[in-house]
C-alpha cells in the first residue's frame, strides 16, 4: 500500500472536491467539462508525453469519479453527456472497480536487477546460491540472465551489500488472490472480478492510480438536494480520520453536510458482537471446531472462493453495517441509507443487500466536507442519546472483534476460547485460510492448540488502514483509541451491556 500521502491520491481528492462543488452549486453538466484543464494546467510539467494527454488521462479519471466504468467508454461523449447521465442514474452500476489503461505504466514482469552498489566480491554467494547459475560477474558487477532465472530470490537474501532488488507489479504484488493480471496483447493489467475479492489493495498500491472506484458522491449529493431523507451511517474507522478532537464532532460536521440523521455503526457492532458471541457458544456445543467472524466482506468472499473448505465456519451474524441499516429503516423506513468507511469491499456488500443504498468512501465524504467548507475539529459536538461501547468501536482495528466476542461470553464459556487473528489477507493469510479449511474438512490432522475463533481482516492493522483511508494508519490508530475510550465501558458482571435496539431507534 502506498503512503496515503502521494500526487495520485491529490488529484482523486481534488477531482472529487471540484464535482461536488459544481453539483452542489447546480452546474455539473455546464461546468465538468473544465475540469481537466483545471487540473493540468496550460505549462504543467507533464507526465506522459504532454498536458494534453495529461488532460485526456484526467477526463477519463473524472468519467469514473462520476461513477462510470471507462474501459469501453464511448471516447466521443462529452463530459457534460456523462455529467447528466449520472444525474438522472437511479442506483450504482456494476463493478465497483474500473480500470483505466492510459494511465497504467504496462509494468514490465517482476525481475530481480543488480544495482551499481554490487562490488564483485570474492564470495559472490549471489551466484552461490543461484539455483539455475543464472548469475555471471563480469565488467566489476553481477549480471542476471533473464532466460535463466526464476525469480526466486535467493540472490537478493544472499547479497550483503542488499545490491540486488525486486522489481515488482505493485498491483499484481498487492493482490492476494491472483486476480490482477497483465494481458499480453494489450500489455496492460486486467481484474478478473470472478477472483476479485475486492480488498481494495491494487487500487491503493499502483502508483499510476489506474485501478479506480467508481464513486457513488453524485448520486448521494443528489438525493441530498433534492431534499429526501438520506441518513449517514459512519463506521467506527472514520470517527479517527478527520482528526476530530472530541466524539460527536463528527456528527454536527455530517449534518452540516446535509444528512437528516448520523447513525454510529459501532450501534451494530455491539449487536454484532451479542449475536456472535451467541453463536459461538451455540457452535461449540454442537461439537463444531471453529467459527470465524463475518464483519469483513472481503474476508467473507475470499473464503466463497478461494477457501471453500471454511466456509460453513463463517459467523451467520450479519455485519455492523447490516445491522445499522436495519435500525436506520425501522426508525424511517422511507429513508436512503449511506454507508462512510474506508473500503471498497463494503461497497459490494452494499451492491449486495436492498437496505444499504449507497456506500462512500472517507475520500468522498472528505471531498464533501471541503466542498461545503466543513472543518470537522471545529465543529460543536452532537452527542447521540444512545452511547456505543467502546468494544464496538474498536471493531476498527485488528483484534477488537475477537475481543468483543470474548468479552460477551459467560465465564464458564470464556475458558474454552481459543482466538486467533489473521492481520491483513495477504498471499500468506490466503494460505492460512485454506489450511485451517483443510483441517475443518477434516483432510490435516487437528492440532491440539487448534483456535476455534478466528478473526480476519483483509487489511493489516484492521479498517483504519483501509483502501480509501485519507490518514496515515498509525495516526489513525492512535485517534481511534481516543475515539473509542470515550464509549459506554459500564461493564455488567464482566459484560458490556446489550445493545438496546428499541431505544436506539426511538433515540
Amino acid at each position: 500500500m502506498l503512503n496515503v500521502n502521494n500526487n495520485a491520491s491529490l488529484m482523486k481528492q481534488e477531482i472529487l472536491v471540484k464535482i461536488a462543488k459544481l453539483q452542489l452549486a447546480g452546474k455539473l453538466a455546464e461546468g465538468v467539462h473544465y475540469i481537466p484543464k483545471e487540473i493540468v494546467p496550460k505549462g504543467s510539467p507533464a507526465i506522459r508525453c504532454c498536458v494534453y494527454h495529461d488532460r485526456e488521462i484526467v477526463r477519463t479519471r473524472v468519467i469514473a469519479r462520476m461513477g462510470f466504468s471507462v474501459e469501453d467508454m464511448d471516447e466521443e461523449k462529452r463530459l457534460a453527456d456523462f455529467a447528466t447521465e449520472a444525474l438522472n442514474r437511479e442506483k450504482p452500476t456494476w463493478p465497483m472497480l474500473t480500470f483505466l489503461n492510459e494511465a497504467c505504466n504496462g509494468c514490465v514482469k517482476t525481475k530481480y536487477l543488480p544495482t551499481n552498489a554490487c562490488q564483485a566480491c570474492l564470495a559472490r554467494p549471489c551466484k552461490m546460491n543461484c539455483p539455475k547459475q543464472a548469475i555471471e560477474i563480469y565488467d566489476h558487477r553481477a549480471h542476471i540472465d533473464p532466460a535463466k532465472c526464476i525469480n526466486c530470490g535467493m540472490c537478493m537474501q544472499n547479497c550483503p551489500y542488499h545490491a540486488i532488488v525486486k522489481i515488482p507489479i505493485p498491483c499484481e504484488e498487492a493482490c492476494p488472490v491472483g486476480a490482477i493480471t497483465r494481458n499480453e496483447e494489450t500489455g496492460h493489467e486486467q481484474i478478473d472480478y470472478e477472483k476479485c475479492i475486492f480488498c481494495g489493495k491494487c487500487m491503493s498500491s499502483c502508483p499510476f492510480g489506474a485501478v479506480m472506484e467508481k464513486s457513488q458522491l453524485v448520486d448521494v449529493i443528489k438525493h441530498i438536494m433534492a431534499g429526501k431523507k438520506v441518513v449517514a451511517m459512519y463506521a467506527p474507522a472514520i470517527a479517527a480520520q478527520f482528526k476530530a478532537a472530541k466524539p460527536g464532532q463528527l456528527e454536527t460536521a455530517l449534518l452540516k453536510a446535509g444528512f437528516s440523521r448520523v447513525w454510529e455503526v459501532a450501534i451494530g457492532a455491539d449487536i454484532t458482537a451479542d449475536k456472535e458471541a451467541a453463536e459461538f457458544v451455540e457452535r461449540m456445543e454442537r461439537g463444531d471446531k471453529m467459527m470465524t467472524t463475518s464483519c469483513c466482506p472481503a474476508y467473507v468472499r475470499a473464503v466463497q472462493i478461494h477457501a471453500p473448505e471454511l466456509r460453513g465456519c463463517i459467523s451467520e451474524t450479519k455485519s455492523p453495517m447490516i445491522y445499522t441499516a436495519e435500525l436506520a429503516k425501522k426508525a424511517d423506513p422511507d429513508c436512503i441509507t449511506v454507508f462512510v468507511g474506508p473500503c471498497l469491499a463494503k461497497k459490494r456488500e452494499g451492491f449486495d443487500n436492498d437496505i444499504v443504498d449507497y456506500v462512500l468512501s472517507v475520500e468522498e465524504v472528505g471531498a464533501l466536507f471541503t466542498a461545503k467548507e466543513i472543518e470537522v475539529n471545529k465543529m460543536e459536538v452532537t452527542l447521540p442519546k444512545y452511547q456505543t461501547t467502546v468494544s464496538g468501536r474498536n471493531f476498527a482495528k485488528t483484534g477488537g472483534v475477537a475481543e468483543s466476542v470474548k468479552i460477551r461470553l459467560p465465564l464458564d464459556k470464556n475458558t474454552i476460547l481459543r482466538p486467533v487473528v489473521i492481520n491483513g489477507l495477504d498471499k500468506a493469510g490466503i494460505k492460512a485460510l485454506q489450511n485451517y479449511g483443510k483441517i475443518n474438512a477434516g483432510t490435516i490432522p487437528t492440532p491440539p492448540d487448534c483456535p476455534n475463533l478466528i478473526e480476519v481482516m483483509a487489511c493489516e492493522g484492521g479498517c483504519i488502514a483501509g483502501p480509501s483511508v485519507i490518514m496515515n494508519p498509525k495516526t489513525g490508530a492512535a485517534l481511534l483509541n481516543m475515539y473509542a475510550n470515550a464509549g459506554n465501558a459500564g461493564l455488567v458482571d464482566g459484560i458490556p451491556p446489550k445493545c438496546d435496539m428499541d431505544a436506539v431507534i426511538h433515540a
